[in-house]
């Protein structure tokens, strides 16, 4: 009892939501699907704002790393919170994408992917190794969500710039950590799909429980999709990506088909959450984490089509950009009207503090 008394007097940044980079992710990954429509001053605008972000949020991580590590370790190595962190790799190596395909910046695309190398083997590895040997463990349905798809995110994302870059720095052993990662992802999907779906289908499933981060199942695999066409976009550079060339255009195939057979759930799910439940829809920073896996599937949908030559699907990407950038809209909206209220009010914005459902 004394710990939910004592909560409310911890600061934002104490509180900060685990997975705010979701945000960077997702108004990143946004510009570059803006790029590839072609459209004019969008991509520029959503990369100043996917930078402003993290650069912020890094800031605040900082803060509270120095400040509060005893808040930010056991948000770190608790099984519902702890693989939140990873939006931190995402959102580097989404932001390094953005600023190659952007601005044509690969220099900083190429410290970023660097970058997310430690930030992924630091964070993943904290927070897994806490949840197996931690001796009282939640059940199943306490412990597990949709933060655990994040384990393939931010594997696949290494993959992805890793991949986008390569043509730019022509090497094997880049190219060998490229799949590597790419492979590594998948199984991590299998792994956590597995436990999720026993979840969903075993046990009752709370309106309170259907949030926004299931929406990672579909995004994990679409960034799959991005990663391993980003690999067969660099065939003629790497003869060891050429060889394995049948392999990977196979997985990316069954990836985008595993990514599109999981949305009708997800809204499905999103639907029976909101009007037959009737739980209110108002900000949170986990709106996010839905926000993403759009604009990721139009972009590898996009990047797809043009390294298979499937021009049948040259509408999909158009459809798919348009209602991520609803979403991403309706999102940031919620955030500054959330944000403006918190300052008048001058009492800590919900849309800062961890969920602790």
């Amino acid at each position: 009892m004394s710990a939910s008394v004592d909560a409310p007097k911890l600061s934002p940044i104490a509180t900060l939501f685990p997975g705010y980079f979701a945000l960077v992710m997702a108004t990143g990954i946004i510009a570059v699907g803006a790029s590839q429509q072609k459209i004019v001053w969008l991509p520029e605008a959503l990369y100043a704002i996917a930078a402003a972000a993290y650069i912020t949020l890094t800031i605040l991580t900082i803060i509270r790393v120095a400040v509060h590590n005893r808040v930010f370790a056991t948000d770190l190595t608790s099984h519902a919170k702890g693989f939140a962190f990873l939006t931190t790799v995402a959102a580097t190596n989404v932001l390094g994408s953005a600023s190659a395909v952007v601005h044509g910046w690969w220099d900083l695309a190429w410290i970023l992917w660097w970058v997310s190398l430690a930030l992924w083997a630091v964070l993943l590895y904290s927070t897994l190794i806490a949840v197996v040997l931690r001796g009282n463990k939640p059940r199943l349905g306490a412990g597990i969500n949709g933060t655990w798809f994040l384990l393939t995110v931010s594997t696949e994302s290494i993959a992805a710039l890793g991949a986008l870059l390569l043509p730019q720095h022509p090497s094997d052993l880049l190219a060998f950590t490229c799949i590597a990662m790419f492979l590594l992802g998948i199984v991590l999907y299998l792994i956590v799909m597995t436990m999720v779906f026993l979840r969903w289908t075993f046990q009752p499933l709370e309106p309170t429980e259907a949030d926004p981060p299931a929406w990672i199942a579909a995004g994990a695999v679409a960034i799959t999709v991005l990663a391993g066409s980003n690999l067969l976009a660099a065939r003629t550079v790497s003869a060891r990506v050429d060889r394995l060339g049948p392999l990977i255009e196979g997985l990316v195939t069954l990836a985008w088909a595993t990514a599109t057979f999981w949305f009708p759930v997800m809204v499905a799910i999103g639907a029976w959450r909101h009007i037959a439940c009737k739980v209110p829809l108002r900000y949170h920073p986990s709106y996010w984490a839905l926000v993403f896996p759009l604009g990721m599937y139009g972009v590898a949908t996009f990047k797809m089509r043009a390294v298979t030559k499937l021009d049948q699907l040259e509408w999909a990407p158009k459809i798919t950009f348009a209602v991520a950038l609803t979403a991403w809209t309706a999102a940031f909206i919620g955030l500054v009207v959330q944000g403006g209220r918190a300052v008048s009010n001058r009492t800590p914005s919900p849309a800062l503090v961890v969920d602790h459902r």
